[in-house]
């Protein structure tokens, strides 16, 4: 079982009620959203979805909800962030009784785990499933980097596919495609730097601001893809400052209140995340009412 690791694959925020239950009518609201513009799959349970705050049950909601919303369009993935090896396994057996078509996996939560540890967590989750997985390479926000030496253990697991690679380091693109070529498929995870990291390479987007703005993330993907760079450039130009909202501490509650603005979310979150408040928030809000100011028309991007 095999995933076409290309296109953009947002990592949806959870929805939660005022009664901090899962919000699942507002859920799928954003789903559409995002498959109306075009998406190539949906990732559950990442840093954006809370993934950390979640139940199994709730998780396991999750995913039979969006299988059941997207009906086979694209591909559903879920992370797996997991303090043990066992628990990892068994959310991936889970996840594949579930319907998830693959998994986005960190290494282990909370532990710092060593380079050997690392390989073989990583190995003995890949060892007990058909599910293909692509690793979360992030040592900026977990610590734990996942180098190239590892990658070349790492591979000797046909399931593992792919990397989102978020060490926010451009040239790795080229590290990874000049050490694995193709064997390793390249998602960009770090907003910021996804049209340079396309441009170099990268087959796709794990994209953040996308859940607030489907199309034009999209857009930008679908546009270089076609070689008109000018004009993907041109969007990410104007998108840049809401994208810089994807690298902060408080990236879930900003990416929500995006949400709010567009109409295709809540500013709920789950504690001990709380909603922005103060001159944080009034940062944030004439970031998104600028940019709103002046959101670009976009060319017709579906049939590149």
């Amino acid at each position: 079982m095999s995933i076409k690791w290309e296109g953009v694959m947002p990592a949806v925020t959870t929805k939660f009620t005022s009664n901090d239950e899962l919000d699942l009518k507002t859920f799928q609201l954003n789903i559409n959203a995002q498959l109306d513009a075009g998406v190539h799959g949906i990732v559950l349970g990442g840093t954006l979805g809370e993934a950390s705050t979640l139940t199994d049950d709730e998780k396991r909601t999750l995913t039979t909800t969006t299988v059941d919303i997207v009906k086979g369009k694209v591909p559903v993935l879920i992370n797996i962030a997991e303090q043990t090896t066992k628990g990892a396994i068994l959310a991936a057996q889970k996840a594949e009784e579930d319907g998830a078509k693959g998994l986005m996996m960190l290494p282990p939560m909370r532990y710092k785990s060593g380079d050997r540890e690392t390989v073989e967590y990583f190995k003995a989750v890949a060892n007990s499933t058909s599910l293909p997985i692509m690793v979360y390479n992030n040592p900026v926000d977990y610590k734990v980097e996942v180098t190239l030496d590892m990658f070349e253990d790492l591979l000797q697991c046909k399931n593992i596919e792919a990397v989102k690679e978020s060490t926010r380091d451009i040239s790795n693109v080229t590290r990874i495609k000049n050490r694995f070529g193709e064997r390793l498929k390249i998602m960009t995870g770090v907003d910021t730097v996804a049209l340079e990291s396309l441009l170099m390479g990268a087959n796709g987007w794990i994209a953040g601001l996308v859940c607030a703005f489907p199309a034009e993330t999209v857009a930008i993907y679908q546009l270089q893809k076609a070689g008109r760079i000018k004009e993907a450039i041109d969007i990410y130009r104007w998108f840049l400052p809401l994208l810089e909202l994807d690298i902060n501490p408080k990236l879930v509650q900003n990416i929500k209140l995006a949400e709010v603005y567009t109409k295709i979310g809540t500013e709920n979150v789950r504690a001990p995340r709380l909603p922005l408040h103060g001159e944080e928030r009034k940062h944030v809000i004439k970031i998104i009412e600028d940019s709103l100011k002046t959101r670009p028309i976009l060319p017709e991007y579906k049939n590149l």
